[in-house]
């Protein structure tokens, strides 16, 4: 917000917040993003941290206590974030930078004895409330944890509906496995976990398990839903409005009861004590958590569902492959109309952003968005989740760099795809930071690893070429990509540094990953190039299971962009490769005037 009649709203709730808090003797109360399933993105109804401070981002906790507030955010969001709470009185947390005390730490170091922390224990994880529980006692501080009350229902009265959209059947021969399948394997983990039962909250978990898909979250096809597996049953918690009768045979066929969502809690209520449940902490709620715990034996573990789900099978990875193509030529073609039309017309970031989904649109199998476009122009480029509204956006010039971040959901796979767009002359500083970036997401396109490895193993293949300079970009290099689900899907991801009680999972063959190294210098560009991945067997000898990975992304990269000099042999070989295969593949699908374009822009001659 920048205008002082908008800060001053700002101020306002959170005055009204406090008051709250002292009338419920909460001294600091504490509002994350997330639903009631710890989701990375959330609906509108959902967005109680952006109405009491302004911070938009997808990724953030506001903490507010009598004299003071304050914001944590990691390093995607610092320029966003300064921006939006300016003059809202909230002070911005960097996560991860050196004298920034952490969220517990502060939490720890501030409350006294006899105070009370207050959050909404629907929205907090298991294993944040947990955490805090120890934090406190391993400081000796006696500290009240207060979870059962929204403070935000009294005072955000224009607050957007609780999301309830139809919920449709993915056809198994989309899904590439059935849900008894499915449902066997999770089963055989539960054995293998030491568990005889499972408690799924995780929403694309149970999007997957059951083949269903909704629209409850901005470009994320998942409804709001919770689920219930034992060796011999599995429940399915849906809202009523969200459910027709097509939707109740299909679960009827498949052996699923079907149950109101909101009988979640009754339900958990009634089970037999002496239950050894897996609960997967990072998306169970703090409040089903406490109602199950002094009943049940919890077994702390990761959803099985997770794995499962990131080994994409043979029908997934044969869909993924034609709908990267395909989407891949509407990047291409968009490319293609911007640097023939820039200069001619008025273009705006906007309207950048709106022709892309135009060819998108034009594939038949498309349904929607993968994640609103980041279509970001010269310094806005700079900010990672930088987003162009009409209000607030500006003219694309013929000189300099365009980031264009996007993706879409298609029948057929999700996809997530940045390039970054010489519009005409380019300064040397960023031809050489554009340089940079694609010496550094070849070289990762080009690992050879042994089986074993995570992530954060091949996280410096890509950072290397920028550390040798003393550059770096503050977030990872690769996360997975959902199927005909969420743009972002864990457990494999790849980036450096070693966080306590974050999941590192063994690449497997068959798991998707973004490959998007990037530089971003604030007040003057920013420059991503991403594609994604798949890992895949290679040879295996008496060393091991080697591994490789497969390219899906076929977009040229902007050679208008680059500087030859800083090339290496080596990289050289690996930019011209790359080039002339996304000639050979896009080129049949192409117009001759496109089709010429690109035999320039690739230098296919």
């Amino acid at each position: 917000m920048e205008s002082g009649m908008d800060n001053q709203i700002i101020q306002e709730r959170l005055s009204l917040l406090r008051a709250r808090m002292r009338k419920n003797n909460i001294d600091y109360y504490m509002i994350p993003t997330a639903d009631f399933h710890s989701s990375e993105y959330v609906s509108d109804y959902f967005k109680t941290r952006e109405y009491f401070c302004n911070f938009s981002g997808s990724n953030g906790t506001l903490v507010v206590w009598q004299e003071g507030a304050g914001l944590w955010t990691d390093g995607r969001y610092f320029i966003q974030a300064d921006q939006e709470l300016a003059g809202t009185g909230v002070e911005l947390f960097r996560m991860m930078e050196d004298g920034v005390p952490t969220l517990g730490e502060f939490l720890t170091e501030r409350l006294q004895d006899g105070q009370r922390l207050g959050f909404d224990g629907r929205v907090i994880s298991a294993k944040d409330g947990k955490r805090y529980e120890e934090r406190f006692k391993e400081a000796g501080k006696q500290i009240d944890i207060f979870y059962m009350k929204d403070l935000a229902e009294e005072i955000w009265t224009e607050r957007p509906a609780f999301p309830a959209g139809k919920v449709t059947v993915l056809a198994e021969e989309l899904a590439g496995c059935s849900v008894a399948d499915k449902l066997k394997a999770v089963r055989e983990k539960l054995k293998r976990a030491g568990a005889e039962e499972l408690l799924l909250t995780k929403l694309d978990d149970l999007m997957w398990l059951f083949n269903v898909r909704g629209c409850d979250v901005e470009c994320n096809p998942v409804a709001m839903s919770y689920g219930y597996i034992t060796q011999n049953t599995a429940v399915i918690f849906m809202q009523e409005q969200a459910v027709n009768d097509e939707l109740r045979a299909y679960f009827a066929a498949n052996c699923v009861e079907l149950l109101g969502y909101g009988e979640i809690v009754s339900y958990l209520e009634r089970l037999a004590a002496g239950r050894r449940i897996l609960v997967d902490m990072r998306y169970c709620s703090y409040t089903l958590y406490r109602m199950l715990a002094d009943r049940q034996t919890i077994v702390e573990a990761c959803n099985p569902t997770e794995d499962l789900k990131a080994v994409k099978n043979p029908t997934e990875l044969a869909n993924m492959r034609e709908i990267y193509l395909k989407d891949s030529v509407a990047l291409t073609r968009f490319i293609c109309w911007l640097k023939s039309n820039i200069g001619k017309m008025e273009i705006t970031e906007v309207d950048a952003a709106d022709k892309l989904e135009e060819f998108r649109r034009e594939i038949p199998e498309f349904l929607d968005l993968s994640f609103p476009t980041i279509a970001g122009y010269g310094s806005n480029a700079a900010m990672m989740h930088y987003e162009a509204v009409p209000e607030h956006c500006v003219v694309l010039e013929p000189k300099g760099l365009l980031l264009v971040d996007s993706g879409g959901q298609y029948l057929g796979g999700t996809t997530d795809v940045t390039r970054t767009i010489a519009l005409g002359p380019v300064p040397d500083e960023q031809k050489f930071h554009y340089t940079m970036v694609a010496t550094a997401m070849l070289q990762l396109t080009h690992a050879r690893w042994l089986h074993g490895c995570t992530g954060r193993n091949l996280d410096i293949l890509a950072r290397q070429p920028l550390w040798n300079l003393g550059l770096d970009y503050k977030c990872g290099t690769g996360h997975g990509v959902g199927y005909i689900l969420n743009v972002h899907e864990g457990p494999q991801n790849m980036r450096w540094r070693f966080v306590e009680g974050q999941r590192e999972a063994v690449l497997e063959a068959g798991m998707d990953i973004t490959n998007e190294p990037g530089v971003y210098i604030e007040g003057s560009h920013g420059i991503r190039i991403e594609n994604v991945m798949v890992a895949e067997n290679d040879v295996k000898n008496e060393y091991g299971q080697f591994m490789y990975f497969e390219t899906l992304t076929w977009v040229p990269m902007d050679f208008d962009a680059i500087d030859e000099q800083y090339l290496t042999e080596t990289t050289r070989v690996m930019l011209y490769d790359y080039q002339k295969q996304v000639y050979d593949k896009l080129s049949p699908y192409l117009s001759v005037e496109e089709r010429e374009w690109l035999k320039k822009e690739t230098r296919a001659d």
